[in-house]
């Protein structure tokens, strides 16, 4: 045991003092041991200080964790920033980082110490890490001293235009800093705004909307051009972003857009009104007429679809304000939708339950039947505090209608028994105000109150005394029983409140109960001077009625009281007997007033209305901190009435840079120019002459002639059968057999002239990526069709002899395969084998073999072959750099092939090299680190890699369709290093070919929670079809499906490991946008995927 104490003892000097700290609270408590604790803070700080300015970076390091975590822990540490200033320019970029993190929490507090420092802040500015960049920024702007706000200006306008989005975030979070330091720069901050929000990133977002919050919430003009890219960049932003960005633009709506809710009424009474003998035709123009009433902006749209998939959101503040955009910009038949998701944070933590409730009971004033059919969902548990009680409570009687209110008041019955008094009184509140709005109930409720008075306890009593006192009032003449009862229990109730209801009851009814009255007054005067003030007042009230009704018995009483009352302390009972008496009591100085005292005492009063609190939250916005407070709070920014005329819509248009119309013609131009080369042999194009399908098949096929590269790494034989004589045996037989499988899943096909019609719409927008196999599947469709049509030409006729020949000789081939081509192993000419041909997984087969395979597909319902890739990438990934390798460099790339060492593993290349002068031995594969499931099939070791030679490898990796990181050591004779193969979503992929029939009917077994989408921005000059195929192909390995419509695209491919399919649509909207969706169970790549592909077609 001595010597592990030595060792621990040998350690350094930091250690001793902070086990002494943390275990001095848990020893015996003795004098030395407090004494401990105290005296460690001092000794443990100068360890820390001498810690900081020793010159090894280890200890400054492990210094500048420990007084982090003391932040962390709440620990004052500002003594220590003289030393820890002085490591801000430490070279180590560790040590940088947490210096920054703590120089940002007190810079504010030593601002003459932080000033030292500024031009080291400034250096850092420049830093190639984004991290210090940002942080120097962020402690520059917490120096809150006024002489560098010229610095903060500069510094600010430089990181808005910095390449990471992180600086310009920080950027934004600057310029709420600077505003509130100095507001005469709000000007050029504007500027800085305006710039920020043309930022695209979705990590901007969010701040720089913040900051204009602050600056210039009146600034509207600045969101016109970036409304539309807000409300699409909406799903990505974080969360607390979307709160943001969300409340924001509800205001803009409200300026920008006419009310949706002026139709609803109109509408409603129109139809019911409509006679059931009313014509047709007057039908229609009624319908007409409502139609020309409103039609809502696409942009008003527009923000209601991109914010409706947010309702699902696990942050409830961003839930919260989405509920209240669709509360104050939706029309009021599609509001509803928010109800679901409101009560679904019911089941959060109760700070969130009360502000939903309070939202909620608002809501439920104006809109009973959005919260009727979760009425059971405000049922009141036994484990909610008060607050949480009472809100469900009022949200209920809000909802109460004559078919839901029997189960309410089984259910109040209930509350009112609970041992949480106030919650108790809340109740019997809430049980009369149902009395006073449904008066088949007003009897029912009010016996149950009346049984309530029995109650034991005084505060149940009280409260009941008060709410039948208010409902009494609605129809008294009734009831002259319950006020007799309620006399008697004066002698009881001491509650003060309760004593004063009962006595202005008998005294507003005296004359229903005369005999009782004077004899309640006579017991009143006896106490009146041990009475609360507001019995007080209330025992003079019915002196006064008393004594103009029966002054026979209560003249001296009243009298009396009056005399009490004139010397009691409180000169609010003083003042009234004063007036009283001068009212009641004629004599000389008596006014003209003494004439109509009775008039005056005992005047009709109006019913009270038992109103909800919540009546008057609704002219705050919900989900403010106004609307919760029922007061305006500072920085409340008020919600504008619609504007009866919509301001111009044109103001939102995003111009195009002219260049981006330069290249839009010119790539128009080329396109137009390609329909002048061959694609068909002459017989095929002699035939083609006559129909104009065939012209569009030409422009797809002399397109393909365009991208040699993407056709010769394919492995496909487009390129060469592009020639018109220059056709070998094996191609002809190769596309022969296409032909056959295309016409046998034509046959399937119920109507064959409606699908001609749609292959040939596909081919004016199809890429040429997949010309050879779609325009030989057309090609076959149309012989089919030609022959069917019975036409007796004879060059139709020659044509299908020569076709039936063809047929003949390749399945002569297939009978017998050349067994040279068989054990060919080519990986250029290679070709994945098709789904219903069972061949093992390492087998490897020639183009012809492949292509005659293809030929035996058995047409099922529904055909869907994995495909050759349609583009090969030739990005090289960097897996090891030389400086790091010793010599060694590696890197990777995805071949898109199918892997030969299994089917459920992406194929990769490693390009290994020697950039030394001397030879590398034995390279190979060690220690792997993989997560589970994932498979790796190493390469066989090199022996030896001479000096600047290159070799490349081929591995396998079995990812498990996820794009964690593949880890593992390369090693040599001498070294191993670590590297990693991370892939991207796209390689995870096999692209698969099917007919547009079996696209749509597996994309309609995947909707719902299978289908993710969303709308993005389409660059001009990716809006043609060529352009979207390229780029896709290019990002994704997917295959194109063909399709019957201009503006839609589709692609397909399956998941490497699963086989999963992943169907993805791109359908063209207007004003330049395009709607991106995605079809597959898995969820998690589907997302990934959709998020990879958006850039791809909105960047130029």
């Amino acid at each position: 045991m001595s010597g592990n104490g030595l060792s621990y003892g040998e350690q350094g000097g930091e250690a001793a003092p902070e086990l002494a700290q943390e275990a001095a609270p848990t020893t015996a408590p003795s004098v030395s041991a407090a004494f401990g604790l105290f005296s460690s803070d001092t000794k443990k700080n100068e360890d820390l200080k001498q810690m900081l300015e020793s010159s090894k970076d280890s200890a400054k390091l492990d210094a500048m964790k420990r007084i982090v975590g003391m932040i962390a822990k709440g620990k004052n540490a500002s003594e220590l920033f003289p030393a820890v200033v002085k490591n801000v320019a430490s070279k180590n970029i560790e040590i940088k980082k947490l210096v920054y993190v703590y120089l940002m929490r007190y810079a504010e507090e030593q601002q003459d110490l932080a000033l030292l420092s500024i031009s080291t802040f400034q250096r850092a500015l420049k830093d190639p890490n984004q991290l210090i960049r940002a942080s120097a920024l962020r402690v520059l702007s917490s120096i809150r001293v006024p002489i560098i706000v010229p610095i903060m200006m500069l510094a600010i306008k430089e990181a808005s235009s910095d390449l990471s989005p992180y600086v310009r975030k920080n950027a934004a979070h600057a310029i709420q800093k600077l505003y509130s330091l100095d507001p005469e720069q709000k000007e050029m901050l504007i500027e800085v705004i305006e710039k920020l929000l043309k930022d695209r990133s979705t990590l901007v977002a969010g701040s720089v909307v913040m900051a204009f919050e602050e600056v210039c919430p009146d600034r509207i003009d600045l969101i016109h051009k970036n409304y539309r890219k807000l409300c699409n960049l909406l799903v990505d932003v974080e969360e607390w972003g979307q709160v943001v960005i969300i409340h924001m633009l509800t205001r803009y709506a409200r300026t920008q857009f006419v009310s949706p809710w002026k139709l609803d009424g109109d509408v409603a009474e129109e139809y019911n009104e409509n006679n059931f003998y009313e014509s047709d035709e007057e039908q229609k123009e009624k319908d007409q007429k409502v139609k020309k009433t409103y039609t809502m902006d696409p942009d008003h749209r527009l923000l209601l679809r991109n914010t409706k998939p947010l309702l699902q959101s696990r942050n409830a503040a961003v839930v919260m304000a989405v509920s209240q955009l669709y509360w104050h910009l939706a029309p009021k038949s599609e509001a509803g939708i928010i109800s679901k998701s409101l009560v679904r944070l019911l089941r959060s933590n109760r700070e969130v339950q009360y502000i939903v409730l309070q939202n909620i009971a608002t809501m439920s004033i104006q809109r009973k039947g959005m919260f009727e059919p979760y009425l059971k969902s405000f049922y009141v548990r036994s484990t909610d505090p008060t607050m949480i009680k009472t809100l469900k409570l009022e949200i209920m009687t809000n909802l109460a209608n004559e078919a839901n209110i029997s189960t309410l008041l089984r259910e109040f019955q209930t509350y009112v028994k609970s041992q949480d008094k106030q919650f108790a009184a809340a109740t019997i509140q809430a049980i009369g105000r149902c009395a006073t709005n449904i008066t088949e109930v007003t009897d029912t409720c009010l016996n149950g109150l009346v049984c309530l008075l029995s109650n034991r306890d005084e505060i149940v009593v009280a409260e009941s005394v008060v709410v039948i006192k208010k409902l009494l009032q609605t129809q008294p003449a009734h009831h002259g029983e319950i006020i007799k009862h309620m006399a008697k229990l004066l002698d009881n109730i001491t509650v003060p409140v309760a004593r004063a209801s009962i006595l202005w009851l008998i005294g507003e009814y005296c004359e229903r109960v005369p005999k009782i009255a004077p004899d309640v007054l006579r017991k009143t005067a006896k106490s009146f001077t041990n009475e609360d003030d507001l019995v007080k007042l209330q025992i003079l009230n019915l002196g006064a009625k008393l004594y103009l009704t029966n002054s026979k018995q209560t003249k001296l009483l009243t009298q009396y009281v009056l005399n009490l009352g004139k010397y009691d302390q409180s000169y609010d009972i003083r003042d009234r007997t004063r007036f009283i008496r001068q009212l009641i009591v004629p004599n000389e100085k008596s006014g003209a007033l003494s004439k109509y005292a009775k008039k005056i005492f005992l005047a009709q009063k109006p019913a009270p209305l038992l109103e909800s609190p919540f009546k008057d939250r609704d002219h705050f916005q919900l989900g403010t901190l106004s609307h919760t407070l029922n007061s305006r709070a500072t920085g409340y920014l008020e919600l504008s009435d619609w504007p009866e005329v919509a301001p111009d819509p044109a103001v939102r248009n995003v111009e195009v840079p002219e260049s981006a119309k330069e290249w839009t013609a010119i790539l128009n131009k080329t396109k137009k120019e390609k329909p002048t080369e061959k694609f068909y042999s002459e017989s095929e194009e002699e035939e083609e002459d006559s129909a104009s399908t065939r012209t569009t098949e030409t422009e797809s096929g002399s397109e393909s002639e365009k991208e040699p590269k993407e056709e010769s790494s394919s492995g496909e034989s487009s390129g060469s059968s592009s020639s018109t004589e220059g056709s070998s045996d094996s191609e002809s037989e190769e596309s022969t057999a296409k032909r056959t499988s295309g016409a046998a899943e034509e046959s399937d096909t119920e109507d064959i002239k409606k699908k001609e019609k749609e292959i040939s719409k596909t081919r004016s927008t199809c890429s040429s990526s997949d010309t050879e196999s779609a325009s030989s599947e057309e090609s076959s469709s149309n012989s089919k069709s030609e022959s069917d049509s019975k036409s007796d030409s004879d060059d139709e006729k020659s044509k299908n002899a020569i076709s039936t020949k063809k047929e003949e000789k390749t399945v002569q081939d297939r009978k017998a395969p050349n067994k040279q081509d068989v054990f060919l192993l080519d990986l250029d000419d290679f070709y994945p084998v098709t789904t219903p041909v069972a061949v093992p997984a390492a087998a490897v087969l020639s183009p012809s073999l492949t292509a005659d395979l293809e030929g035996l597909s058995l047409s099922g319902s529904s055909v869907i072959n994995v495909t050759t890739q349609v583009f090969v990438p030739t990005k090289m990934h960097e897996m090891l750099h030389r400086m790091t390798g010793k010599g060694l460099s590696a890197h990777y790339q995805f071949s898109r092939q199918p892997c030969i060492f299994g089917d459920r593993m992406v194929s990769v290349q490693v390009t290994l090299k020697n950039t030394t002068d001397q030879k590398i031995d034995n390279i190979h594969i060690g220690e792997k680190k993989l997560p589970p499931g994932m498979r790796i099939h190493e390469f066989n070791p090199i022996e030896c890699l001479e000096p600047e030679k290159s070799v490349t490898v081929s591995m396998g990796i079995d990812f498990c369709d996820s794009t964690q990181t593949a880890s593992f050591q390369l090693c040599t004779k001498d070294d191993h290093f670590n590297v990693n193969i991370q892939p991207p979503v796209g390689e995870l992929l096999l692209p698969v070919t099917m007919s547009e029939k079996d696209f749509k009917k597996e994309q309609g077994m995947l909707t719902g929670m299978n289908e993710t989408s969303a709308t993005i921005d389409v660059a001009p000059q990716n809006s043609t079809s060529r352009v979207i195929i390229e780029r896709l192909v290019k990002a994704a390995n997917l295959g194109v499906v063909p399709s019957g419509q201009d503006k839609i695209h589709r692609f397909a491919a399956k998941t490497v490991h699963s086989g999963s399919l992943m169907l993805v649509t791109v359908e063209l909207k207007e004003s330049s946008t395009a709607q991106l969706i995605i079809n597959t169970e898995k969820t998690v790549i589907g997302s990934v995927l959709l998020r990879e592909l958006k850039p791809v077609l909105s960047q130029g």
